[in-house]
């Protein structure tokens, strides 16, 4: 396995980490991803760990906390093995203040987490999204308080905007707070809008992504074919509408090529577009998920090689789409080396 650092932290993560979402089984359809159980997430975890791969990502909401129990069950006595990565700020109960960045909120939940997963620190705290009703420098003052108190290790966020991001960081170098170091991320061949704003912001602030959704809500697994309805069985029949949406005959195209660079590599489509992923810049940590263990066994196969220039430059333009304004370069010769492109 290779280790990268998350962002400019000086901390080193596995190229792959493991999503717990399929840990649980309970909750609303969004919160439950899976139904892996104690003894299952053990198996997973071995796995993942005989491979190098020892971080963990999970999150308050996920299974309504079941994840995250079942995930600090099954390291149990091998804590000092892995990194813990979890999130909060969505929804995890039904009291007004069960919600958001207040620190009320940060405070409990982070508390909550740590219970849960049985553990006094978390490696990387994330942010599951912006709450614009609570002051950033209320929420950049709370999560140091939690560095500061051991709690925490490092900072992230997921699902924020670039000038959000931006700004946070702003009032963290201002008053001498912890900084965000981690930004997780929706990307992949069929969704590189993280290209366009967020990628050039964590060149500049050195901010890794750890990247969620890498196979594209389910898209880039194998299972989907030009002209052909979705298998029997597919979550993409329920969750497609959680992701953002993907034109068809882009994602034929993507598929396509993918096709293609199966025969020239002996590699599966799932862990194609993997290795891509890897290659590209800021990428500090892919999670990958699995419902089982052929699934995980599989995904693990992303690492321990490379697509060649070529065939990147194939997917890359087989995927690639016009960035809005003013990331569309318009003018042609308005960029140099000392004002690049966006990516």
């Amino acid at each position: 396995m290779e280790y990268r650092f998350l962002g400019t932290s000086g901390f080193k993560v596995p190229a792959l980490g493991f999503g717990a979402g399929t840990f649980g089984g309970q909750g609303p359809l969004f919160s439950a991803w899976g139904n892996t159980d104690i003894d299952g997430a053990r198996r997973m975890i071995d796995i993942c760990l005989d491979a190098g791969l020892n971080l963990f990502d999970s999150a308050d909401v996920y299974s309504d906390g079941a994840s995250e129990s079942i995930l600090g069950a099954a390291i149990k006595g091998r804590r000092d093995q892995v990194i813990l990565s979890t999130k909060l700020t969505l929804r995890a109960g039904d009291a007004p203040n069960d919600v958001g960045a207040s620190r009320h909120h940060l405070l409990r939940a982070t508390d909550k987490a740590l219970q849960r997963l049985g553990t006094d620190y978390i490696d990387l705290l994330q942010l599951h999204h912006f709450d614009a009703m609570t002051p950033v420098e209320s929420v950049m003052s709370t999560l140091d308080d939690l560095v500061r108190a051991g709690k925490v290790r490092y900072l992230g966020v997921s699902n924020f905007s670039g000038w959000q991001l931006m700004k946070s960081q702003a009032i963290a170098d201002r008053y001498g707070y912890s900084r965000y170091v981690a930004n997780q991320t929706y990307y992949s061949l069929v969704g590189r809008d993280y290209e366009w704003e967020l990628m050039p912001l964590g060149q500049d602030q050195g901010i890794g992504a750890v990247v969620w959704s890498p196979l594209g809500w389910g898209r880039l697994t194998g299972k989907i074919r030009r002209g052909q309805p979705l298998p029997e069985g597919s979550r993409l029949h329920d969750t497609a509408g959680f992701a953002p949406p993907v034109d068809e005959e882009r994602l034929y195209r993507i598929v396509d090529v993918l096709d293609e660079l199966v025969a020239e590599t002996g590699r599966t489509i799932p862990q194609i577009a993997l290795n891509w992923l890897l290659q590209r810049p800021t990428v500090s940590t892919v999670l990958i998920g699995a419902r089982n263990e052929e699934q995980l066994r599989q995904n693990l196969g992303a690492v321990g090689w490379n697509l060649t220039s070529e065939q990147v430059a194939r997917l890359d333009a087989a995927s690639r789409v016009t960035p809005p304004y003013p990331y569309y370069p318009y003018w042609k010769g308005q960029f140099s080396e000392r004002n690049p492109a966006p990516v």
